[in-house]
């Protein structure tokens, strides 16, 4: 079975250019039973400022809370993607459509730009999220608090 091509979470651009895209490439640790449905993802994150290539893994949980957050996005709120103490996210969403994206990976990177994303962002966010679930889905269950297994459902 071929591994599936690389699949933008979010990717936001401005018509100068400036972009953010969390890109995810695969699983972490594929079968690898504690890491298998860790997910790594590239950072690109690109500005007149800047252009870094930053690594973020996301586990299962992270992915139902990017959904939470995109539920709860609207003018004057924010949502954000990331680790506490590592590479975080966040996304301020200002009245007038803009965007505020602020990168911060505490050792290396903080960097913050601007876009202005068409049409309905928060729908097409929705959709790229469904087709990373789709894509790599939740292969690995908690049968019991820090026990795990292959979930019946796992395709191999």
């Amino acid at each position: 079975m071929a591994e599936p091509a690389p699949t933008d979470l979010i990717h936001l651009a401005a018509p100068d250019g400036d972009r953010c895209v969390v890109r995810v490439t695969g699983r972490s640790r594929p079968g690898v039973l504690t890491g298998h449905d860790t997910l790594h993802a590239d950072v690109l994150a690109t500005t007149s400022f800047v252009d870094a290539r930053l690594d973020l893994y996301l586990l299962q949980d992270d992915l139902d809370s990017w959904e939470r957050e995109l539920s709860g996005a609207g003018p004057g709120r924010s949502l954000g993607i990331g680790t506490e103490g590592g590479l975080r996210i966040g996304i301020h969403v200002h009245s007038d459509g803009w965007l505020s994206i602020q990168l911060e990976d505490p050792e290396r990177l903080t960097a913050v730009l601007g876009a202005r994303p068409e049409g309905d962002w928060i729908a097409e966010h929705r959709r790229r999220l469904e087709q990373v679930r789709l894509a790599w889905p939740r292969e690995v269950v908690e049968t019991a608090p820090g026990t795990c297994a292959w979930s019946p459902d796992r395709k191999r």
